[in-house]
């Protein structure tokens, strides 16, 4: 009767992203405790679990009546801010749990505090599993994409519940056991790596479309929404359109033009950027994102830079280069210029994933990844189906550039791709996604590369040797005296 009485799983931290998965848990059938340290949010989950159905909440206020009303094996789902809180929330319920249960923390965390995590665990008998949680508010309620990492047993115990409330596309539910460690964690990271590329590509889209081509919001949100039809079609895509639709309450026009022009950022693409450093892999287009996110935020100073190069003689070149502009053209030329780059910021995210799964010995599955980003996630696209059949083809594929399908599309879209940039560079209008993604692409294409001139300097001031096109080893030369001698 006792067991008849209990929640199967538990989750504690009800700000709007834990309430809504709690709720989506409930609604998929299984009972639920829930559990925040301030009480009136418990009060808030529950009043909100019966207006959205009656569905089975139950509240609790301390961590010993919430961990002792979820069945064995507890699974409770932990959504806190990252770092020290997490560390306490921990502290608070693992004295009361045993053996067998599991901890899962649903929040975007620094993959190796959850390996840390994973070994004080284990030394108390409980799993662990660092699970990234992609979708926003609205995913977490509606389905969301999942990417749990860490004890394939705790993965085991909950993977019913993870399944049913995952969003859910053709192919299964956008969930799968990630690997061992902290990989759920170091994904999701990646995953808003991949995000901030998008994002950026999409706002120098609209800069070139705006300013070059004089569109006004009214036909972006048509061009946009256009797009999403096609190869383009994607949660980013369909969203950017809405946003052009949107009346400013205060005053006339739309309400893009009145937001500041300063991004925020909670810094997992710093993370991303870092790891790349960190693994020697190229990542410059979503290097180029966060650049951009942190020129943005020198306001002040860019106002003062305009009044400066102005007086200084700058022109602006915006009016010269949009002058007798084929509105249609650019468009089209502009859309294959996104798709073109957003390739090469994926086949980015894709091989910083591969050097960080062989260095960790995750056994990463790229196929599956792309799958369970197709729906619920904030890069939910089309594409991404694409891109899961890339690593069907060849789960060794070295890039995405050279996947024959993508490397099809690429040559096909190079020439609208350098003519928006061109364009862009002639307009004096920033686009350094688009400019990063298609210098990637132009330097891994080229056999041949001036790369031999810099491993030349290198050896002539620090003797760091060369090697040889033509003959094995490593050779050291006495540039500067050859040099020299050569002129006598």
């Amino acid at each position: 009767m006792e067991s008849a009485a209990l929640s199967r799983i538990g989750l504690a931290g009800l700000a709007v992203m834990g309430q809504n998965l709690a709720l989506n848990i409930a609604e998929k059938g299984f009972p639920i405790s829930v559990y925040n340290r301030t009480t009136t949010k418990v009060d808030e989950t529950l009043d909100r679990a019966i207006i959205e159905g009656k569905l089975p909440v139950t509240g609790q206020y301390s961590p010993r009546d919430f961990i002792l009303s979820i069945q064995r094996p507890r699974s409770i789902i932990i959504l806190v801010k990252a770092g020290s809180p997490v560390d306490q929330t921990i502290d608070a319920f693992s004295q009361y749990m045993e053996p067998g249960d599991t901890i899962i923390d649903g929040g975007n965390e620094w993959y190796l505090n959850t390996e840390r995590r994973i070994v004080e665990a284990e030394k108390k008998g409980l799993l662990y599993l660092g699970m990234g949680v992609s979708g926003g508010e609205e995913g977490a309620r509606n389905g969301p994409s999942l990417m749990p990492g860490g004890s394939l047993q705790a993965y085991d115990n909950v993977k019913d519940i993870l399944g049913k409330v995952a969003a859910q596309v053709e192919d299964g539910p956008c969930v799968t056991y990630i690997g061992e460690g902290g990989s759920g964690n170091f994904v999701k990271m990646v995953h808003n790596g991949i995000e901030y590329g998008d994002m950026q590509l999409i706002s120098e889209a609209y800069d070139v479309l705006k300013n070059v081509g004089g569109l006004s919001n009214e036909e972006l949100a048509e061009i946009f929404s256009e797009w999403n039809k096609g190869e383009l079609e994607s949660f980013l895509v369909e969203i950017t359109s809405d946003i052009f639709r949107v009346k400013d309450e205060f005053s006339d026009g739309e309400l893009v033009d009145k937001i500041l022009d300063k991004t925020g950022m909670k810094g997992t693409g710093k993370w991303t950027v870092q790891q790349a450093a960190e693994l020697s892999v190229a990542a410059p287009t979503i290097a180029a994102s966060l650049d951009c996110r942190y020129l943005s935020g020198l306001k002040d100073e860019r106002v003062n830079a305009e009044k400066v190069l102005r007086e200084a003689g700058m022109k602006d070149e915006i009016g010269s280069a949009s002058s007798g502009i084929d509105k249609k053209r650019l468009v089209d030329d502009v859309r294959q210029a996104l798709y073109a780059s957003k390739i090469c910021s994926y086949a980015q995210g894709m091989n910083l994933l591969r050097a960080k799964s062989l260095e960790k010995s995750w056994n990463l599955n790229f196929g599956e990844l792309a799958r369970i980003w197709k729906g619920g996630c904030i890069i939910r696209a089309v594409f991404l189906d694409r891109i899961k059949k890339a690593y069907q083809r060849n789960p060794d594929l070295a890039s995405l550039v050279v996947d024959p399908e993508f490397a099809k599309e690429m040559v096909q879209r190079q020439g609208a791709w350098r003519r928006v940039v061109g364009l862009a560079v002639a307009a004096g209008i920033s686009t350094p996604g688009m400019c990063a993604s298609l210098a990637y692409f132009d330097t891994y294409r080229r056999a041949r590369l001036p790369a031999n001139l810099v491993q030349a300097q290198r050896d002539l001031f620090g003797a760091h040797t060369y090697e040889r096109t033509d003959r094995p080893g490593a050779y050291h030369t006495e540039w500067t005296k050859l040099a020299r001698n050569n002129n006598h």
